[in-house]
């Protein structure tokens, strides 16, 4: 009876434990996650018409341009914050005076006919960008005629300079052009070269074919590019349409006819947004809107004082110039330099809207309403009143009348003048021949922050800074820092750029406009960061994606323990 009783007992303690333990264990469950998978075609509506499909000629051509950044590629590229990141280059190095350069292009890069990318493809390239044939403008052929460019080997460059230059990655982003293929044409005939409606570069996709109606180019069709050398994009075709405005490319979409809009402007935004299946997607384009004054005018000696252009920019309520004149589709701007580069500093002086704090600081400075009834403000008997100029556009105009009547509530005196744009900068800004300017600055392609153009003082005669501003301190700064590889010591000077730019205000920052595109709920993947140009909406495109496959992942499920 004993061996019996210590059976049952060994019995029991078993299934106590067995009990105990599936008690405890959580069930599995089996999840099915969707990935993304190779297929799909992407159709986009594109406002603009087909030139030349070759990075010579695609400056000035943002459709071009767009297809473009899918055909080829150039030892680097740039992210989102404007730092250098290798592309065709599979490594590089930099002397420490920072004058050259050696660049190893990847050895799997190929063009899409198999040929293999050279070093002589780049100098091949080169040349024809120091051709004045290419669209490229003086200044970066200027630059390259600096700079002795040598093959070390069939994959290897150097660049020597004749001075340390930082922004010199920049300018190898240039799309490379095949010698195999283009060499043997004279250059004045590249323009109306087969090539440039049949073109082969070596990025992610490659030409297929146009699309033609009645004679007339209504399309392209781009292919993957099995042998790219980096990571292949999800989607196997994309095709984009022609369309010869935004609501055309808008009705397109509503029709089926694509499945994203290459741009968004102000007068289909509300349109778009009503579209439940389109997804916009919105980022900060590389351009500052500001006014300029010119302060060597003598007959507007009063702008030189900076108390006073501290209080035109708090009497001006930016804020509602974006909200209603821009839809909310700008930022308010408070740095030269661009937000999300690297170089910019977040903690600068910022200014708001404070008309009382403005008419303080006027009536501090000695600037009183004169007794003549007028309502305008004079200081030693000189009247606060001088021109603004501003782009002939219904914008700019209704922005140059929104700036008119908040001065006009300070006491100062405003008459506005339109002028065509070719006009404002060659007989107006080129020459210092004006008072104020509205004008939009523009650093598209300039993915290095460098402000030196624009605001140092040898820039002052004959070159951008048309404000003229001549401040030795600011100079200093960004004259160093065009000379200095490391970039943590050139974000030093340029936050005390920023800083002493903030408490000058030789220009007072308006906003920096946004950009908007257009894609259907069905792609997924799509992401967009700061651009320095719009054709950067693309730089990811190699994760979006329509077609997803299904893995098979265990997970446990049960109640937590506290």
């Amino acid at each position: 009876m004993k061996k019996i009783r210590w059976q049952i007992l060994i019995i029991i303690l078993t299934l106590v434990v067995v009990g105990v333990l599936l008690v405890h264990q959580q069930p599995t469950a089996v999840v099915i996650l969707p990935q993304p998978a190779s297929g799909g075609i992407y159709t986009e509506g594109m406002v603009g018409a087909l030139g030349r499909l070759n990075p010579l000629f695609d400056l000035n051509n943002p459709t071009d341009r767009d297809i473009d950044r899918l055909i080829f590629s150039g030892l680097f590229n740039f992210d989102s914050k404007g730092i250098a990141q290798p592309d065709l280059a599979e490594s590089w190095g930099v002397s420490l005076d920072g004058m050259i350069y050696n660049v190893t292009i990847r050895p799997n890069a190929v063009w899409q006919d198999g040929q293999p990318v050279t070093s002589d493809d780049f100098i091949f390239t080169l040349g024809l960008v120091r051709n004045k044939i290419s669209a490229f403008p003086s200044d970066v052929r200027s630059m390259w005629d600096q700079v002795k460019v040598t093959a070390l080997d069939n994959k290897t460059l150097r660049f020597e300079l004749t001075e340390p230059f930082a922004p010199f990655m920049d300018y190898l982003t240039i799309g490379l052009l095949p010698k195999h293929i283009l060499g043997s044409i004279p250059s004045d005939q590249l323009l109306a070269a087969d090539f440039n409606i049949h073109p082969i570069g070596s990025g992610p996709f490659q030409f297929d074919s146009l699309m033609v109606e009645n004679g007339r180019i209504k399309g392209v069709i781009l292919k993957v590019f099995p042998d790219y050398y980096a990571k292949k994009p999800f989607i196997q075709q994309v095709a984009f349409q022609f369309y010869s405005s935004a609501q055309a490319a808008l009705n397109a979409y509503r029709q089926g006819e694509v499945i994203g809009i290459s741009q968004i402007p102000l007068d289909t935004l509300n349109e778009a947004l009503n579209e439940t299946n389109l997804s916009l997607y919105t980022s900060r384009l590389p351009r500052i809107s500001m006014v300029l004054f010119n302060l060597k005018n003598p007959d507007v000696g009063y702008l030189q004082d900076k108390e006073l252009r501290k209080a035109l920019l708090l009497g001006l309520n930016r804020q509602w110039i974006v909200d209603h004149l821009l839809k909310s589709q700008a930022i308010i701007a408070d740095s030269p330099i661009l937000p999300g580069n690297w170089a910019y500093y977040d903690g600068v002086q910022k200014y708001g809207f404070d008309q009382s704090e403005s008419n303080a600081i006027l009536k501090n400075a000695g600037y009183i309403l004169n007794t003549d009834g007028s309502g305008i403000r004079v200081k030693d008997n000189i009247p606060l009143s001088f021109t603004l100029i501003y782009p002939d556009d219904e914008l700019h105009a209704s922005i140059a009348k929104s700036i008119q009547n908040d001065w006009q509530s300070l006491g100062v005196k405003i008459e506005i003048k339109a002028v065509p744009y070719e006009s404002l900068l060659n007989d107006y800004l080129i020459p210092r021949n004006y008072q104020a300017a509205l004008i939009d600055q523009d650093f598209s392609f300039n993915h290095d922050p460098d402000p030196y153009p624009f605001w140092h003082q040898s820039e002052a005669t004959g070159g951008q800074n048309y404000s003229q501003w001549d401040n030795r301190t600011a100079s200093e700064y960004i004259e160093q820092a065009r000379v200095i590889i490391d970039t943590t010591f050139r974000a030093k000077l340029y936050r005390n750029f920023q800083i002493l730019f903030a408490k000058e205000l030789p220009a007072l920052l308006l906003y920096y406009p946004v950009f908007t595109f257009g894609v259907d709920g069905q792609v997924s993947g799509v992401q967009i960061a700061p651009l320095y140009e719009p054709s950067d909406r693309f730089n990811s495109i190699n994760d979006w994606y329509l077609i997803t496959k299904h893995s098979i992942g265990n997970v446990q499920s049960g109640t937590s323990q506290p």
